[in-house]
């Protein structure tokens, strides 16, 4: 059976995981992934209240994100290839140290007695190298057979959601209650646990880990963790350019739309704040229950070939009910085929790309995939603001239909080949 441990391996394998199974290391990956997520919301409760006590504008704001976005982008790829040649204890401590960075700068610079809004700038800077995501995905890849990817990978999106309705909660609940410094000080001890957990419990390397899985071969050359052209030709392999191209494409229109929901929350659909944090209470309960329940379902009943066309194809229709939405109802209405769209495309596109390349590549492709969002995040807010402002809402479903109409004639053209369940 594929996946399982192999009678003349289990002695290697087991020296390879260390104290802890293969199942105990992928629930305890969940587990790290839903406490960098919960503290990551609790950090986006933080930021709009500390910018303006800090008396920054919305185009200083619109700064800080940009460069927190840009970072990632530029940075996602580069990590990726760190956790592929240093390991998954490595690659999973590092992001947590990052993260305890930025938070413990978040506290400082609430603190009257400092230069709040250098310290504010300055806490964007370790979000280069806060990638828990694709490190847990690399750990799920390399433990687990093709076969199995697409559920356990759904699985991460169930920590997601969670991370969104806690640390949305918790940021809201503390800073009313014990003000701003108080959910950056609990995310700050959150994260430095997850690295004591990551750095004594995650296994130093996940690679050959499976018994189907191949290690690179002895004595051969080690590639830099800088080395942009082996990180780039990773895309020139077969089949992942448009793999990846789907997955940019399709993401794109509804990417817009989200970095302008808060803007839209309150200007089209006259939503207060608190109405504007149950509504994205509801979407990451929703993403919770689709990527931890449904995803797996579809992934074992349909081929990825086929999920990919439906998720266009549904994004298409999402973008049709879009273009004529009025209201925060007709907008609710929507919302979980967006949500459906959303996490069988990314959850589909992530393990097909996983397969297109070398088991000792997973982390880097990975981090080419995590790339995507903050490719959203940096172009997102001007685009956006452009489009919203001389078109309004209704321009984001009518790109929507455009870009995936055009992605399922892509599809249907040339469909993505059948590949064996098994790492290359």
């Amino acid at each position: 059976m594929q996946g399982a441990w192999a009678p003349r391996d289990q002695g290697q394998s087991h020296s390879r995981m260390g104290a802890l199974d293969r199942p105990s290391v992928i629930l305890l990956t969940y587990v790290l992934a839903t406490i960098e997520f919960t503290c990551l919301f609790m950090q986006f409760s933080i930021l709009p209240y500390l910018s303006r006590k800090l008396g920054l504008d919305s185009i200083a704001f619109g700064y800080l994100q940009t460069i927190f976005g840009v970072l990632q982008l530029l940075c996602g790829p580069v990590f990726g290839r760190f956790a592929d040649q240093r390991g998954a204890r490595a690659a999973l401590t590092l992001s947590f140290l990052a993260a305890l960075a930025l938070y413990l700068l978040l506290v400082a610079a609430s603190s009257p007695a400092l230069p709040g809004v250098y310290l504010l700038f300055a806490s964007r800077l370790p979000g280069a190298l806060m990638h828990t995501m694709p490190a847990a995905q690399m750990v799920i890849t390399d433990l687990l057979a093709p076969e199995e990817r697409p559920t356990a990978l759904g699985r991460l999106g169930l920590c997601f959601g969670i991370g969104v309705i806690l640390g949305s909660l918790l940021g809201g609940t503390l800073i009313s209650a014990y003000g701003i410094q108080c959910p950056a000080i609990l995310a700050a001890l959150a994260t430095l646990l997850g690295a004591v957990l990551s750095f004594t419990c995650i296994p130093a390397s996940t690679k050959g880990a499976r018994t189907d899985a191949q290690a690179p071969p002895p004595g051969s050359p080690q590639v830099s963790v800088f080395d942009l052209k082996a990180i780039a030709s990773l895309l020139r392999l077969p089949d992942v350019p448009r793999i990846f191209l789907v997955k940019v494409a399709s993401n794109f229109p509804s990417g817009l739309f989200m970095i302008m929901f808060s803007i839209i929350s309150m200007d089209f659909f006259q939503l207060e704040a608190s109405q504007a944090g149950y509504l994205m209470s509801f979407f990451g309960l929703l993403q919770m229950v689709t990527q931890g329940l449904v995803i797996g379902w579809l992934s074992s009943h349909f081929s990825e070939e086929a999920l990919l066309r439906a998720s266009v194809l549904l994004f298409i229709v999402v973008g049709l009910a879009m273009a004529s939405m009025s209201s925060v109802f007709h907008f609710c209405l929507l919302v979980p085929g967006l949500v459906l769209s959303l996490c069988t495309l990314n959850v589909v596109t992530d393990s097909m790309l996983t397969k297109a390349v070398s088991s000792s590549d997973t982390g880097t492709m990975l981090g080419l995939c995590a790339s995507v969002q903050p490719l959203l995040r940096t172009l997102g807010p001007t685009l956006g603001g452009l489009l919203y402002r001389s078109f309004g809402v209704p321009i984001f479903g009518h790109v929507q239909i455009a870009v995936n109409t055009l992605v399922l004639l892509l599809l249907w053209r040339k469909p993505m080949p059948q590949r064996k369940d098994k790492v290359r």
